[in-house]
C-alpha cells in the first residue's frame, strides 16, 4: 500500500489518469490525497469529480477555491464563467449527488502515515497562515466545514466573496471570521509586512517587484510546525519540495505538468500536460 499526494487537477482528467498509471496506483490498495481544485479550466471536470468520488475511502481531498466557487454557482449566487468549463457538471444527471459529496469534503487534512509517532503531513489548498499553529488551523477549518454540511451553507457561500478582513483576530465573529478562514486556506499566496493577506498578486516570488510582500511560507510561524505542509493553488510557483513544505501545483491546466509524490519515500513523478486553459 502506498500513499500518493497530487497537485491541482482542475478538470484535467486524462492527465490525472496517465499520471496514476505511471506510478501504478491501485484503487483498491493505495491512497490518493489531493490538494483541492478538482475542477475548472480543464476539459473534463465532471469526469474528475466522478472518479475521485468513486474511489471512496481510497481518495481524500480538501476543498480549493474553485471547488467552493462551483458550489456557489450551483446555488445561483454567482454566474459561471465560460473559462471555468463547469456547465457539464451542472447539467449532469448526478449533479446533486456530486455537489453534496463535494461540500462534505474538508478544508484541512492531517495524517500520520505508517508511524503514529512521526509528524506526518497536513494538507490545505493554499497553506496555513503563520499566525496559526496546527491546532488552531484545524479548529478554524472545522468551523467552516460544519457550516458547509449544514442548512447554513448557502448563506456562507453567498457571503464568502470578499478580500476582507485581511488580518486574523481571535475576536473575529460570524462571516468575517469564516471569510478569513476560507481566504487563508484556499486563496492565500502573499502576506504584507503586517502579516495581512494579499489577495491580488499571483506572480512567482522571483518576479515580484513589491518589496512589501512575502510568500506566506517564508514568514516565521508563531509556533513551529513539525508536520510537512502540503499545498497547491500557486501555479506560478512551479512546485516546491523542502523538509517541511511540499507545493504540488505545477500548472498542469496551463500547459505545465501534473505532479504526484509518493509519501513513503518522497519520490516525485511529473508528466507534461496539454494546454487546457484559455
Amino acid at each position: 500500500m502506498a500513499t500518493y499526494l497530487v497537485g491541482d487537477i482542475q478538470g484535467c482528467y486524462l492527465d490525472l489518469r496517465h499520471l496514476l498509471d505511471t506510478v501504478h496506483f491501485s484503487s483498491s490498495h493505495d491512497h490518493l490525497y489531493i490538494v483541492g481544485d478538482l475542477i475548472a479550466r480543464g476539459p473534463d471536470s465532471l469526469a474528475v469529480l466522478r472518479y475521485v468520488r468513486d474511489l471512496g475511502e481510497h481518495a481524500h481531498t480538501v476543498l480549493g477555491n474553485h471547488d467552493l466557487h462551483l458550489l456557489a454557482v450551483a446555488e445561483g449566487i454567482i454566474k459561471a464563467k465560460d473559462k471555468d468549463k463547469i456547465l457539464p457538471i451542472l447539467e449532469a444527471p448526478d449533479c446533486d449527488e456530486l455537489l453534496y459529496w463535494l461540500r462534505h469534503q474538508p478544508l484541512l487534512i492531517h495524517r500520520n502515515i505508517g508511524n503514529n509517532t512521526a509528524p506526518g503531513f497536513v494538507i490545505t489548498h493554499a497553506g496555513i497562515p503563520p499566525v496559526w499553529d496546527l491546532h488552531h488551523a484545524k479548529k478554524c477549518a472545522s468551523e467552516v466545514e460544519d457550516i458547509l454540511i449544514s442548512n447554513r451553507y448557502v448563506w456562507l457561500l453567498r457571503n464568502m466573496y470578499s478580500d476582507h478582513p485581511t488580518h486574523w483576530l481571535d475576536s473575529l465573529q460570524s462571516i468575517e471570521r469564516y471569510r478569513y478562514i476560507i481566504n487563508a486556506l484556499t486563496r492565500m499566496r502573499y502576506l504584507d509586512m503586517s502579516g495581512g493577506l494579499d489577495m491580488v498578486c499571483k506572480l512567482a516570488p522571483e518576479k515580484i517587484t513589491n518589496q512589501h510582500l512575502f510568500p506566506w511560507f517564508y514568514v516565521k510561524r508563531n509556533k513551529p510546525m513539525l508536520e510537512t505542509l502540503v499545498f497547491g493553488h500557486w501555479a506560478t510557483l512551479g512546485g516546491i519540495q523542502d523538509d517541511n513544505l511540499l507545493g504540488l501545483d505545477t500548472g498542469c491546466v496551463w500547459g505545465g505538468s501534473m505532479t504526484i509524490v509518493r509519501w513513503e519515500d518522497g519520490k516525485s513523478f511529473s508528466l507534461p500536460c496539454e494546454i487546457h486553459a484559455n
